[in-house]
């Protein structure tokens, strides 16, 4: 599988009927997958399948998807309420009888309220279903360009990141051959700062001193940082040529990269090792920059 980044855009549109649909969809970076909708009356039904058909594509990011449906203006229909027109012809009737009146244009008994009604055609069930199935087609439409953009933008992230886990790997090649990591340059080192101590003029005991000397030999150490570093790496690069959603588990690699090079400065005994350390901190970071936009 491909790797994705969690940013994208996608739109995908079509006609049905008298209905013109159009979807928009976006995605931008988020620790889960979290989906808004906005559907427009009468497709409230569609909801659950659609949330089904978007966690079907992705598996994370915060992703916004708007469905906007327009239909044409239909003819309206003029519909005359027979029940209350014959009520209303038969007081009329009475009402002329008794007073010895006119009776009223036909213009006065239609402008009575209920007589005569104007209403837009209903949505029939055939229409809405044809409506529903062609804006869930739309939408497979509309997530498949969404994976295809995220995929790309993945690829770019992906020769960053092995540029990255590139140059991880040579410093840690560096900080492996640095000359102050030699037994001899500890063992020098070592024997200056004796020698500075034992000129204050104070005595020690040889026994303690041969202890102190191999206790901090021991903490210059950085064997166990630079095999983790090259495990991690090796990790890393797995895991990108997996591809899929392995953003959260670069992200967590990304925190051992840094956790490893803060120890390797700390247990620096030579400034050429503390600037390896420090580089090797700067690149970890933009490495860690870069996989927070992973799926």
């Amino acid at each position: 599988m491909a790797l994705s980044s969690m940013t994208g855009f996608a739109r995908a549109d079509g006609v049905v009927g008298s209905a013109a649909w159009a979807w928009e969809i976006k995605s931008v970076n988020s620790k889960g997958l979290d989906v808004k909708l906005r559907l427009p009356p009468g497709l409230d039904a569609a909801e659950q399948a659609i949330r089904q058909k978007i966690a079907g594509h992705v598996t994370r990011g915060s992703l916004f998807a708007n469905l906007s449906v327009k239909r044409e203006a239909a003819a309206s229909e003029v519909r005359i309420n027979e029940t209350v027109l014959a009520q209303v012809l038969e007081a009329v009737r009475l009402i002329t009888e008794r007073l010895d009146v006119r009776a009223p244009a036909v213009d006065g008994i239609l402008g009575i309220r209920g007589v005569v009604d104007v209403v837009e055609p209903e949505e029939t069930e055939e229409e809405r279903m044809a409506l529903q199935t062609a804006v869930l087609a739309g939408l497979d439409k509309a997530l498949a360009d969404l994976v295809a953009m995220r995929r790309a933008e993945g690829a770019a992230l992906g020769a960053v990141l092995n540029e990255r886990l590139a140059e991880i790997a040579a410093l840690k090649q560096q900080a492996e051959s640095n000359p102050a990591r030699r037994p001899e340059a500890i063992k020098a080192r070592l024997a200056e700062q004796i020698a500075a101590v034992m000129d204050t003029g104070k005595a020690f005991d040889p026994d303690r001193l041969h202890q102190e000397a191999l206790l901090l030999a021991s903490k210059v150490d950085i064997r166990e940082e630079l095999d983790r570093l090259d495990a991690h790496v090796a990790a890393a690069a797995k895991l990108m040529g997996t591809g899929g959603p392995v953003g959260r588990k670069l992200d967590f690699l990304a925190q051992e990269f840094n956790r490893e090079t803060n120890t390797l400065c700390s247990k620096a005994n030579d400034v050429s090792l503390t600037a390896i350390g420090l580089e090797l901190k700067a690149v970890v970071e933009q490495f860690r920059e870069q996989v927070q936009n992973l799926e």
